[in-house]
């Protein structure tokens, strides 16, 4: 009903949206108790297209599936008036739907059914519609017959052959061939125009053929009819006369128009004549052509494919050739059918409680809202007079509603240009409280640590929560205690005190529920001795001591790893209750060594490394060589600062079989570089030497020398060591961020003094961490993360790259030398902006029964961004056929469905994906279990699958141990290119996978198709080429050319020979021989082969119909002219008649042409044609 509303009433009631800005409806939970328990009026959950074409072959089938407690029922209107389907005895309603299905088999036109249908699903609460569904035949019709003259023209001139496709629904596809069912070439001189026209922008000597044929292929008949060919003769001359540019298309004045709905295509095409070829160039007036636009056809045509408003205004098209140019503007003008704004969302409410349904739509022109409840019009209605109920502009608010106003509502947006129409139903529930999570659970945690007890509710009204302790106190909140909105209690701390059992109620006007959590607080576990670094020789013992300490009502399990891999425990390594033991160690046993003690509800890990040395000998032999001074350097010198006032200079030690002598020591030099001071020297045992009392980080130069008794040995090299490093005294200045995306951000600072540093400067090091998510209650990991940025410019910028869209970031830099961190710099937020979602958490799909299979699901743990919903496409799976794609969507609060199975053996593949405004996330894939072969085969496996492919074909088999001769198995293999998937039904192995596109690669497997979870793994292939490039030319050959040669001496030597002997009069008998020239059609038998006729019954034939004329085909002859050939296609398929089926198939199917009674007798009949197979890739 609509109510009349004042000015001042409008002002109130804007304010009253104001207040209610915030309201929500109740959400009901997916349990199973609740839904079977819950009346709710009907909500459409499938329905057919509104342009709904169907196949005139096909039975039609218009669905309208709903959902609704009690079970809704349907009816239906045709052209606005009540439509009795049961009168009709073509006409059937699917049990517990509202889907018709026609039925054509005992007769009737498809024609007689045309028209506009809506479908009315109805139960006690209310009505649901569906869209209006326009329904029409698809139609082919034949391509009229004309005769078509030669089309002569001289050299250089423009020209247009006309296409004229008959007028089909939905329109066909047009493509030009030749009589060898090749396409036209097309070039920047050569193309077709969008009305399917072939332009030649100039003429050419070699464009004379006699065989341009226009062909319209009817997508849903699957069939292809060709019109007449032309034939084209040019008048050659010595030299073309060169034209300026003159535009084909469009035609007539210097500007066009042209209007576009937002959201279709949009294609604008300029074909110019002139010699030389002109060239295309597209503007558009007040800025450049955008990313959206793509040039096709040679620069011809320029597409968008989905049109917005700001691709309206002015395009212009340029055409220019060496004689001049000219100019076309199109006037683009982007109108709107309606789309959404807020489409209304079902609600659901409690008694006296009050809400609004909103509707808002956007057009060019503005669309019209229109309310309508239970699919009649609210101002039809409006002599009863609902006080709780009012409509404002484009919104119903809903007053304290009560028991018995539960309605669907229908909103309808429109405009000249289309329709929007939603149903959104406000169901009023009332409902005493229940619980919905488990009775008397049992929660462990340990001291100290936060947790959550959980007590899931649902009631109407919304039920009040209260939590309490053994049964006492006024109500848990406060202090350490926190209540969510969901009936979570959260404890901060858990202590030994909070032991005990908590107890939740929840209470509304129409009773109360409550239960019950028992929580037990427990002692942590940990290691209170842990494993430490050792060293041990080679053949010695070593232990590593990991000693817990843990609860004791708790049981704990002691593992060990090595090198982060499990450890294993064999004769040799021993492990007790507090300690690992390896006896005789050796160089295997290296490594490092995890301790991890685990309970039930956490965990402590330890670790420490083993180095094994090499045993040393009591008595160690002596060099047979001579005493002498060290021969070489030690190795490994380098200087480094362990603190910021020393530096510590080492190396290698000699081997004993360098050192060459007794007493041997080592000689150290340093001073500081480029001071000119001189060098510091000490003499040491060791092989380090620590310099004392050093500046921060100053750069040195070191030397060494060996040396013994015998004197000393050669100098090293001089090398730069560095003095200790300090902490960095300055931060980086000015940190900011620019180009924020959804998980990237760009971010700028002002360097440092790199004397600030005082030391090596290593990198520019950011934090940065997520403080939160803009989703609403959505709890996030604030950890830091780090990201290092090595820049030495003056204005340094870097990209922090893997963000979590729709998220509040912080971070700081500092700059970092090898041991230290600087100071922060200042700390930035930002937002980032929303992205696509994650994966839903889980994607259930179980098959209870035979009848449905029920869907299940939960919302991303990462949503990046405000869910808007959920689509699920799915497709039946049948042995080898895949259907066509269908697609549901979902209301963000929407987690589960059940699908009807029209066949209980068909199988469904499910791609789930959840969306926010930017778009898709990452989809779920999953297929539906085998309800009657829900069970596994004990033990039977299928192995070892090889492919061995050609060209077109592959060779396949595989291992199994499936009973011989009682199971059969499915291939099924997967095209990479285009992901398209096929199934072939086959017995065992091996066999011959025929029908492969050359050069392609899939993706193969074989499973059971008694048991389809049994199945191989998938193996990757890919087919030959069919031609192979480096193949050798026979023709090219010396032994080939050598062997014609001598052929063609043989030949004229015996025709110099007969020559001879019939100038001296002698005579040959000559047996008289008449070659039967073959028919012009190839009659194909049954076993593949062909059948030629002689050409007297070809002639008799062909002498009854004098319309089945030989397409005439082309040949230039050696005199420049075009020589008429008897190569036809007419004779297969009518000339211009000609029809042919598109099947799919790489097999044309030759047939004689049918008499003309019989085929005028029934205008949709087709006759078929040689030319299939190739019409059938066009």
């Amino acid at each position: 009903m609509l109510v009349q509303v004042g000015p001042w009433v409008l002002s109130a009631m804007s304010l009253l949206l104001l207040l209610w800005q915030e309201m929500s409806a109740i959400e009901v939970p997916l349990d199973q108790k609740i839904q079977q328990d819950l009346k709710q009026p009907p909500t459409i959950m499938k329905q057919s297209l509104k342009d709904y074409i169907v196949d005139p072959r096909d039975n039609i089938i218009i669905e309208c599936e709903a959902k609704g407690n009690p079970v809704p029922t349907f009816s239906w209107r045709r052209n606005g008036k009540f439509f009795n389907v049961w009168k009709d005895p073509r006409v059937t309603m699917r049990k517990r739907s509202g889907t018709l299905e026609i039925s054509f088999r005992s007769g009737g036109r498809p024609e007689d059914y045309e028209g506009e249908y809506q479908c009315f699903a109805s139960n006690d609460f209310g009505t649901a519609l569906t869209n209006k569904i326009l329904l029409r035949v698809s139609k082919s019709p034949l391509w009229p017959k004309e005769v078509l003259e030669p089309v002569v023209v001289g050299e250089g001139s423009s020209l247009v052959l006309a296409c004229n496709p008959p007028p089909g629904l939905p329109p066909p596809h047009t493509f030009w061939m030749n009589s060898a069912m090749m396409s036209i070439t097309q070039d920047r001189r050569v193309s077709m125009g969008l009305n399917g026209d072939l332009y030649f922008s100039n003429v050419l000597a070699k464009d004379s053929h006699t065989d341009y044929s226009c062909n319209a292929r009817f997508l849903f008949t699957h069939t292809i009819q060709q019109k007449n060919p032309f034939t084209l003769k040019v008048q050659a001359s010595r030299k073309v006369a060169e034209t300026p540019p003159n535009f084909l298309s469009p035609t007539g004045t210097d500007s066009s128009r042209m209007m576009v709905l937002r959201g279709q295509k949009l294609q604008l095409e300029c074909i110019a004549a002139g010699f030389p070829t002109p060239s295309i160039k597209w503007f558009k007036k007040g800025g450049d052509l955008n990313q959206k636009v793509k040039l096709d056809n040679f620069n011809k045509t320029l597409r968008i494919d989905s049109v917005s408003e700001e691709d309206a205004g002015e395009y212009m098209c340029m055409a220019n050739n060496q004689i001049g140019s000219i100019r076309h503007s199109i006037f683009v003008q982007v109108k709107a059918a309606p789309y959404w704004l807020d489409k209304p969302f079902n609600l659901v409410l409690a008694p006296d409680e009050s809400s609004r349904l909103v509707c808002r739509a956007n057009g060019n022109p503005k669309p019209l809202i229109q309310w309508l409840v239970n699919g009649e019009s609210m101002e039809r209605n409006s002599s009863l007079p609902n006080p709780r109920r009012s409509v404002v502009g484009d919104t119903i608010i809903f007053h304290s509603v009560q028991i018995g106003s539960s309605a669907v509502y229908q909103c309808n947006a429109s405009n000249h240009h289309g329709y929007l129409l939603a149903n959104a139903f406000v169901s009023i529930l009332d409902m005493a409280p229940r619980m919905l999570g488990a009775k008397n659970q049992l929660i462990k945690v340990i001291e100290n640590n936060r947790t959550f007890l959980d007590c899931p509710f649902f009631g109407s009204p919304l039920p009040e929560l209260r939590w309490f302790k053994n049964g006492q106190g006024s109500g848990l909140d406060g202090g350490q205690y926190r209540v969510y909105i969901n009936g979570s209690l959260e404890i901060k701390r858990a202590r030994v005190e909070d032991q005990g059992t908590y107890t939740c109620v929840a209470r509304n006007i129409l009773g109360k529920e409550e239960n019950q959590v028992r929580l037990e607080v427990k002692e942590p576990t940990r290691i209170v001795r842990a494993p430490e670094h050792q060293s041990a020789f080679r053949g010695t013992m070593a232990r590593f001591d990991c000693r817990v300490k843990s609860d004791l009502t708790l049981p704990i399990t002691v593992t060990w790893l090595k090198d982060d891999k499990p450890l294993s425990l064999g004769w040799r390594l021993k492990k007790d209750e507090d300690s690992l033991s390896i006896p005789n160690v050796h160089e295997q046993d290296e490594g490092t060594y995890t301790c991890t003690v685990k309970s039930e509800i956490d965990q402590d890990t330890a670790s420490a490394r083993l180095t094994v040395l090499e045993g040393t000998s009591l008595y160690p032999t002596q060099s047979s060589a001579l005493p002498a001074a060290p021969d070489a350097f030690p190795s490994g010198l380098k200087g480094w600062g362990t603190k910021n006032t020393n530096m510590e200079i080492s190396w290698e030690p000699l081997l004993d079989t360098e050192q060459n002598g007794p007493n041997l020591h080592y000689s150290v030099w340093w001073r500081r570089k480029d001071t000119g001071e001189e060098w510091n020297n000490v003499t040491t045992v060791g092989a380090k030497h620590i310099v004392h009392d050093t500046e921060t980080y100053v750069p040195y130069e070191i030397k060494l020398q060996a040396r013994n008794d015998f004197g000393a040995g050669p100098e090293s090299n001089i090398i730069i060591g560095y003095s200790g490093e300090d902490k960095p005294t300055a931060p980086p200045t000015d940190l900011h961020v620019s180009k924020i995306d959804s998980t990237m951000v760009n971010v700028h600072w002002t360097p440092v003094d790199p004397k600030t540093v005082r030391g090596e400067f290593k990198e520019y090091r950011l934090y940065y961490w997520r403080e939160g998510s803009m989703v609403k209650g959505l709890h996030v990991n604030k950890e830091k993360k780090t990201k290092g940025f090595y820049s030495t410019v003056a204005q340094p910028t870097g990209i922090l790259t893997d963000l979590q869209p729709y998220s509040h970031y912080r971070m700081f830099m500092v700059v970092a030398n090898s041991r230290y961190d600087g100071p922060p710099s200042n700390h930035v937020d930002f937002h980032t902006k929303e992205g696509v979602p994650d994966l839903p958490q889980f994607f259930k799909i179980v098959q209870r029964s035979p009848e449905s299979i029920h869907l299940e699901w939960d919302k991303p743990l990462e949503p990046n961004g405000i869910l808007i919903g959920y689509t699920l496409n799915y497709q039946a799976v049948n042995g080898s056929r895949v259907g066509h794609m269908q697609m549901e969507s979902f209301l963000p609060n929407v987690t589960a469905y059940r699908l009807r199975l029209p066949d209980q053996a068909i199988r469904y593949r499910f791609y789930l994906a959840a969306h926010t405004q930017v778009g898709a996330g990452k989809v779920y894939a999953g297929e539906s279990p085998h309800f009657t072969n829900e069970g596994m085969a004990p033990g039977r496996v299928i192995w070892n699958l090889t492919v061995k492919p050609n060209s077109n074909y592959a060779n396949v088999s595989w291992d199994h141990n499936f009973p011989m001769g009682s199971s059969e198995f499915q291939l099924e293999f997967t095209l990479d290119g285009n992901g398209s998937v096929s199934s072939v039904p086959v017995n065992q192995p091996p066999i011959k996978l025929a029908g492969l596109i050359e050069g392609a690669k899939y993706r193969l497997r074989v499973y059971s198709n008694e048991y389809h979870s049994i199945s191989s793994n998938v193996v990757t292939f890919e087919t030959s080429a069919a031609y192979i490039k480096d193949q050798v030319d026979i023709a090219t050959q010396g032994w080939f050319i050598g062997l014609m040669c001598a052929i063609a001496l043989i030949i004229l030597i015996l025709l110099i020979v007969c020559f001879i002997k019939r100038s001296r009069g002698g005579k040959y008998p000559v047996r008289d021989k008449k070659d039967i020239p073959l028919e012009g059609m190839d009659q194909k038998g049954e076993d593949g082969s062909f059948d030629y006729k002689n050409e007297n019954e070809n002639e008799k034939e062909n002498s009854s119909d004098e319309d089945n004329k030989p397409l005439q085909g082309s040949q230039n002859s050696l005199d420049g002219g075009v020589k008429e050939s008897d190569d036809s296609l007419v004779d297969y398929g009518e000339g211009g008649d000609g029809q042919f089926n598109e099947d799919g198939s790489f097999i044309g199917q030759y047939t004689v042409k049918k008499d003309k009674d019989e085929t005028e007798g029934n205008e949709s009949s087709e006759a078929t044609s040689p030319v299939n197979a190739i019409y059938s890739l066009a």
